[in-house]
């Protein structure tokens, strides 16, 4: 799991603070764009970081696109909810299309960059490890069905070896994040 996932769930205030840094901006011009303003904004970034805390914390939360995308798709489902549960009527002039287009674009973005990393992260371990990580996070097999198919004697050597995979996925990420700096 990427450092920061680890950091927010033990609430550090350095990875709130790098989250804030990295996503307020969008989510207040947002906001703003559709009938809101900077203390809304702000109680809407507080509301979706304690959701995100909370997934985290969860066994089976898994995130597949980039933790930015994630906020950012957790603060516009908070608003537009908001705005329902208030009786506003926002017309869909009011939204600001070029905006909304160009979060969506970047969102986009964001989702084939962490895709294009994630293949080649995988195509770097063994073959076992990617087929097995395939298994447990694409195809979502439980653990039980894992440790049948791949013949491990209990539920803990499969989630053992899943731990083992996902480590040579964090040390091949972490090696190309040094030969970048």
């Amino acid at each position: 799991m990427n450092d920061i996932l680890v950091d927010l769930k033990t609430e550090s205030n350095i990875a709130f603070g790098k989250l804030y840094k990295d996503n307020f901006g969008k989510i207040s011009k947002f906001v703003k764009n559709n009938g809101g303003n900077e203390d809304d904004a702000e109680d809407l970034f507080q509301e979706a970081m304690m959701i995100l805390v909370n997934k985290l914390r969860q066994d089976e939360f898994r995130l597949f696109a980039s933790i930015n995308t994630y906020i950012y798709a957790i603060c516009k489902n908070l608003w537009f909810k908001k705005l329902r549960n208030k009786n506003f009527q926002v017309s869909i002039d009011e939204i600001d299309k070029s905006d909304f287009r160009n979060s969506i674009n970047e969102s986009i973005e964001d989702e084939k960059s962490y895709l294009e990393k994630l293949k080649g992260y995988l195509s770097k371990i063994t073959d076992h490890c990617n087929r097995l990580i395939h298994d447990i996070f694409f195809q979502e097999k439980e653990i039980e069905q894992i440790q049948k198919e791949y013949g491990y004697k209990s539920k803990h050597n499969a989630q053992n070896q899943k731990y083992k995979c996902v480590e040579q996925i964090r040390k091949i990420k972490e090696q190309e994040e040094n030969i970048k700096k």
